[in-house]
């Protein structure tokens, strides 16, 4: 998921023509006589000088904004978390619609809207797992070139819970995407399902990186906490390798996500053990569906991959 700011277009007059970009009008009355030939001559205020561009680049100007808002969410992310689902105007179904507003700038609106939707049905199976576990789920709130977040007071009673939790986001997701297949297959709309498809497969597979506070982060919470570190190293390499805000964002969250849950698991303490302990089966289980789902999304990417000519 990345974003894209187009620059604002710039000014071009026609050949030949020379169009004023602004007109200040004389004040009513004023003559436009020449002074006296023996009249001083009037002193004149030198002309301030123009402010330097920032010559920064775009994205040194945008990490910046970004390690600012990085801070002031740290600090108030948590009230405006827990404010959030009592605002009304903030509803799935509005949140939604800004949504395929802001990807329709880069995809056009019938893919945003085919990705939004693969995005709820990703999310509805957070909030279906969560009310299973018991635990009350809000509705899915859409961010654009975010994804989207369901807001909830824990994510189950172990880390056994954490995992059904965070897979079966991807296992509805995933279904969700196969469903489209037969589309696909069809050829129907000249590649669009294939492409529908293809991204929504990359999105549930990206979200199974092991790395908190992604799908599979939540997943290693039950496999091995261990492998925390190894997703940590993969987003590294790959924000160094592809630049980009939304995986520099990632990355800040999952390295303060890991330090905190890493210090509070090493900090012991009877609850902490009781939470990470899970019962062989159970996760021979989780790993059995976490690699299936791996091999699922990068063998329907494989079918649906389509190579496109890029003029020269």
């Amino acid at each position: 998921m990345s974003a894209h700011w187009p620059p604002p277009p710039s000014f071009h007059p026609k050949p030949g023509s020379e169009e004023p970009l602004a007109v200040t009008p004389a004040p009513a009355g004023a003559a436009a006589t020449s002074p006296p030939a023996d009249a001083p001559p009037t002193p004149t205020a030198p002309a301030p000088e123009p402010a330097a561009p920032d010559q920064r680049p775009w994205w040194r100007r945008f990490l910046s904004l970004l390690v600012v808002g990085g801070v002031l969410l740290l600090k108030w992310g948590k009230p405006l978390l827990l404010l959030l689902p009592k605002l009304k105007i903030l509803t799935t179904s509005a949140t939604m619609l800004v949504s395929i507003v802001a990807y329709s700038f880069l995809w056009g609106w019938k893919f945003a809207a085919g990705f939004v939707l693969l995005l709820l049905v990703h999310e509805m199976g957070h909030v279906i797992q969560l009310r299973r576990e018991g635990i009350e789920a809000s509705a899915p709130m859409f961010i654009p070139f975010l994804g989207a977040a369901v807001m909830a007071k824990s994510l189950g009673e172990d880390a056994t819970a954490e995992a059904r939790v965070g897979l079966a986001g991807p296992i509805l997701g995933t279904l969700g995407c196969l469903a489209l297949l037969p589309l696909a297959f069809s050829d129907s709309g000249g590649g669009f399902w294939d492409a529908l498809v293809f991204t929504g497969l990359f999105l549930n597979l990206f979200n199974l990186l092991p790395v908190v506070p992604l799908d599979g982060g939540r997943a290693m919470a039950a496999l091995s906490p261990w492998m925390w570190f190894v997703g940590l190293f993969v987003m590294t390499v790959l924000t160094f390798a592809i630049p980009n805000p939304i995986l520099i964002l990632i990355l800040l969250l999952a390295a303060f996500e890991t330090y905190r849950r890493w210090k509070s698991r090493k900090a012991g303490g009877e609850e902490v053990a009781s939470y990470y302990k899970v019962k062989p089966a159970h996760r021979l289980m989780i790993l059995a569906v976490y690699l299936g789902l791996i091999v699922v999304c990068a063998g329907g990417m494989a079918l649906t991959f389509v190579e496109r000519d890029i003029p020269s």
